[in-house]
């Protein structure tokens, strides 16, 4: 369960910023008191253009940043106060892999399960779970520096998933990737709903949002724009195009939030 109350972030900007940003203030809003819940067995969307706020959004609940104010809870625990528990209970995929070069897919994922003081027994069980259903095996003596990005993602897959987490979080998880690889990222994201985690994924691919998503909500510069369920937005597109529908919410910019 994911609980994002009231919460928003600030970034201070120097002379030069605001220049560049032409604007006066010395502050800027990149998450504007932003609210919603995630829930247990479902796949939530987190949609807008770029620069909306969407992954400084998903890096607060990920205990990555810290919000300026609000309040974001994950499993129950505070992601401030109880960061460390937080970081137990969560999974973080993101588009960029951000692996190191010289060590094997092994090497790495052992060196997460370490972090998460996972047992031999149960790090090995879930290792050769992980890497049979992603197909890891095929490449799992070669160095990550030698690996295509389809192959490093599957290791950034099996690196965020090695501890079993309820809460899964994808940052664009399909990007810039071949069809076969992002597929069976979104059968990852089938099979965690299956099993009951929690699931929150941003993306500008609406046929993924359609194929995966129960609910959604859309934030356009930092503020949350609409939030309601993923029948009500296929209901309101009313004929259209999701992305139709997503543009016209977008360019609206009124708050539809259910």
């Amino acid at each position: 369960m994911i609980e994002v109350k009231n919460t928003s972030k600030q970034y201070s900007l120097n002379r030069k910023q605001q220049k560049e940003l032409r604007i006066k203030a010395n502050t800027v809003a990149a998450v504007n008191n932003v609210s919603f819940s995630c829930k247990p067995g479902r796949v939530f969307s987190l949609l807008g253009p770029n620069g909306a706020g969407k992954t400084t959004l998903l890096r607060m609940i990920a205990t990555i940043l810290t919000p300026s104010s609000g309040n974001i809870e994950v499993s129950g625990f505070n992601t401030v106060s109880h960061s460390k528990e937080v970081r137990r209970k969560i999974g973080f995929l993101t588009g960029s892999t951000n692996l190191y070069d010289r060590l094997t897919p092994g090497e790495i994922v052992k060196y997460f399960a370490d972090l998460y003081g996972m047992e031999k027994n149960e790090f090995n069980q879930r290792k050769e779970e992980l890497f049979t259903r992603l197909g890891i095996n095929d490449f799992l003596k070669k160095r990550i520096g030698q690996l295509s990005t389809g192959m490093k993602q599957k290791v950034s897959i099996a690196r965020s998933m090695i501890h079993d987490p309820e809460v899964v979080i994808f940052d664009e998880p399909t990007s810039g990737l071949d069809v076969i690889t992002a597929n069976s990222i979104i059968q990852l994201i089938r099979d965690c709903k299956k099993e009951g985690k929690t699931v929150i994924f941003s993306s500008h691919i609406m046929s993924e949002v359609d194929l995966l998503c129960d609910d959604l909500a859309i934030i356009s510069k930092g503020s949350l724009i609409y939030n309601n369920s993923m029948d009500a937005f296929r209901e309101e597109a009313s004929g259209q195009s999701l992305t139709a529908t997503f543009i016209d919410i977008v360019a609206d910019k009124k708050p539809q939030l259910i």
